[in-house]
């Protein structure tokens, strides 16, 4: 992988990590590490919990045994969030309605107030540059969006920060094949250029397959396969391989 200057991917270790709700265990200790710099893909079909991971790793839920660990310290560590740069793309995009297409990625350097004005609107030109929207994009509101130009918004405020770790939850849901491989191609060009390490969690096989160094196959709660892509497709297990034949999502 490729990683710029101001930039350097961190590395995510998940040890022995469980969550049950109402009694019904969701994740069944999950063991894995993510490489500093890599793209890792979570993937499995619906109800396989990696919604639930996902709001592990970003702090939402506490696990009820395990840990994970960013950059060699735990998650759960008071003021992580100063000391490693952590960034999320929402399958919904999340972005404010009220405000432009400028005002959404830079959002977080005007509320915080880390830069002039004028160093902002340079730094949001730059990374919606780097999503393939123009100066004719940034005046426009999230409602005059089409859903891919939604997702590419999203990115782009997520790459404000310089992110250490970038987060992406079904970046291709809701889209059109076209739409959703050149949001694919986008993540790919995006890891390559800056370094970050990059996990996605999808459903979306052609995703995975297509942009990922390694996936990890999550099945009721349990991590059933992981490696690359070709070691992926070659595993014998038969849940996996009816979901990679779309017999089921």
């Amino acid at each position: 992988m490729a990683s710029a200057a101001n930039t350097t991917g961190i590395p995510v270790t998940v040890r022995g990590l469980r969550k049950s709700f109402g009694g019904e265990p969701v994740l069944k200790g999950l063991d894995l590490e993510v490489r500093a710099g890599e793209i890792f893909a979570l993937m499995g079909p619906s109800g396989s919990g990696k919604s639930v991971f996902l709001r592990h790793l970003i702090g939402l839920e506490k696990p009820d045994d395990g840990e994970i660990q960013v950059g060699g310290e735990a998650i759960s560590n008071e003021g992580i969030g100063d000391r490693f740069r952590l960034a999320m793309v929402f399958q919904s995009g999340g972005l404010l309605n009220s405000l432009t297409v400028a005002e959404n990625v830079g959002l977080y350097l005007a509320e915080h107030r880390l830069k002039p004005a004028t160093e902002i609107e340079r730094i949001v030109l730059e990374k919606l540059a780097l999503v393939e929207l123009g100066p004719e994009d940034a005046g426009k509101y999230p409602s005059e969006l089409s859903g891919g130009m939604k997702k590419r918004v999203a990115i782009a405020r997520a790459l404000v920060i310089e992110p250490q770790l970038i987060l992406f939850d079904e970046p291709t849901s809701e889209l059109d094949p076209l739409v959703a491989l050149t949001i694919g191609r986008e993540i790919l060009n995006l890891n390559q250029r800056t370094g970050a390490t990059t996990v996605v969690v999808t459903h979306d096989r052609d995703l995975a397959f297509g942009i990922a160094d390694r996936i990890a196959f999550l099945l009721e709660g349990e991590i059933v396969a992981l490696g690359t892509p070709e070691e992926i497709r070659s595993h014998s297990h038969p849940l996996l391989q009816r979901f990679l034949k779309a017999e089921f999502r």
